[in-house]
């Protein structure tokens, strides 16, 4: 399986490129982004440019993708929502348009979120525009998925950019063992995120939901024996 990856200096991000890296049913990753990851494998190649949704470069080939992994996005937090929907579907769409006419075979995994509003008429700005981000992928001609993961536990060493995030996932880390045992339906990890991005893209995987949940990303995510 040929990777293209998107946000992958993101915590979600990070937990998706760890989880391709050590499956060896991913054979190579492209990661597109606006900073160096400071990770090197053999499996592993970056491309840094400042809009990383251009890929009109002509030494891509978009064709060889099996698989986009879209885990680029930004919180709401302070954003009005013209900002935060050029960042959110404007972005996410310019990428997914040109790879969905290279190869309508290809698995597009969207990382969104829990509440998001497929009817677009919330009154919450981020749940409308995550909510039409969502609709207009899914009327392309590829196969996509829609990540809504919920509370997440970053593992294995996947902190979060936002400094805010960092501080909570440092004071709530005690309570996630307890949060899993009674309400597991509401959380989920970046290592499940992962695996369970790499099960949707899995030939004749079969998975027939298109919006995945933290029960769905769960089951799927169940890991393997370690391949590392």
């Amino acid at each position: 399986m040929n990777v293209l990856l998107f946000g992958g200096t993101g915590m979600i991000g990070r937990g998706v490129l760890r989880e391709c890296l050590r499956d060896d049913s991913v054979t190579a990753v492209l990661c597109v982004g606006r900073t160096p990851l400071g990770v090197s494998h053999p499996k592993l190649r970056e491309r840094i440019q400042d809009d990383p949704s251009d890929l009109c470069a002509p030494d891509l080939d978009l064709a060889s993708f099996d698989a986009c992994f879209f885990c680029l996005g930004v919180s709401a937090v302070g954003m009005k929502e013209q900002e935060y929907r050029r960042v959110t579907h404007d972005l996410t769409l310019a990428a997914a348009r040109p790879l969905a006419a290279a190869n309508p075979r290809l698995t597009f995994a969207y990382v969104s979120g829990e509440g998001t509003d497929s009817t677009e008429q919330s009154r919450t700005m981020w749940a409308r525009v995550k909510g039409e981000t969502e609709n207009d992928l899914l009327q392309l001609p590829f196969r996509a998925y829609m990540f809504r993961p919920g509370l997440v536990q970053p593992v294995r060493g996947m902190p979060s950019k936002t400094l805010l995030y960092r501080v909570g996932y440092v004071l709530t880390a005690p309570l996630f063992p307890l949060l899993r045992r009674i309400a597991p339906n509401l959380v989920t990890t970046t290592e499940a995120l992962g695996r369970a991005m790499i099960a949707v893209a899995t030939p004749d995987a079969g998975v027939r939901t298109r919006i995945l949940r933290p029960q769905d990303i769960n089951r799927l995510g169940q890991s393997p024996p370690d391949q590392r």
